[in-house]
């Protein structure tokens, strides 16, 4: 009887150990670990198939656009007019994602003046370094959760200029045998938070 109940146990663990790296292995968070290590080894197929690019920057112009009064606080000389954001929306998306692409393949954001000039004045990467901060790093996971087909990560990053933390949230799709970011599902919050701070950080100069 000891030896069958050790059995059992045996077996339980194993099945407990093996489910556990199989999450581990596949779970959103592993995926969002690949695309970092994409970026790190500057693969941008690898990290195309972690990120969905297309949809992430997509987005990324309908929340900005959708927040055009924080954009101009935070891009100040810069053309912010929703409705021009949203007429443009094809060719700030398509800038977007040529700004990542290079961002991946080279680790640094294009050179000023490379390529067509934009007829709007809104850099992605360029509003990432106003909003996350100079001297920003990287806290940790800040929470995870599955919704079916969806997972929702926040990623907590200091903001030393303003004394705080912000968390970024990516929303991810399962595509079976990975999972994929497809959006930051909070972009319009944190550019609000960030232009509040931003005002605050100015009057108390």
């Amino acid at each position: 009887m000891k030896k069958t109940i050790l059995l059992l146990l045996l077996i339980g663990l194993a099945a407990g150990a093996y489910w556990y790296y199989r999450e581990l292995s596949t779970g959103p968070e592993y995926s969002l670990m690949q695309a970092y290590k994409a970026v790190s080894d500057h693969d941008a197929a690898a990290f195309e198939r972690y990120v969905d690019v297309n949809s992430v920057t997509s987005n990324l112009v309908d929340q900005v656009a959708d927040q055009s009064a924080a954009l101009g606080a935070l891009n100040p000389g810069g053309f912010a007019l929703k409705g021009a954001l949203r007429l443009l929306k094809p060719q700030l998306a398509q800038a977007a994602r040529q700004e990542i692409k290079h961002y991946v393949e080279t680790g640094a954001a294009p050179p000023a003046g490379a390529g067509p000039r934009p007829l709007v004045n809104v850099s992605v990467l360029g509003l990432a370094g106003k909003v996350v901060g100079e001297g920003s790093t990287f806290k940790g996971v800040k929470y995870s959760r599955e919704e079916g087909e969806q997972a929702f990560i926040g990623l907590e990053f200091t903001q030393p200029r303003y004394d705080t933390t912000l968390v970024l949230e990516v929303k991810m799709q399962d595509r079976g045998d990975h999972w994929q970011a497809t959006e930051i599902s909070n972009t319009g919050e944190i550019l609000q938070h960030v232009a509040r701070m931003e005002k605050q950080h100015l009057l108390g100069r």
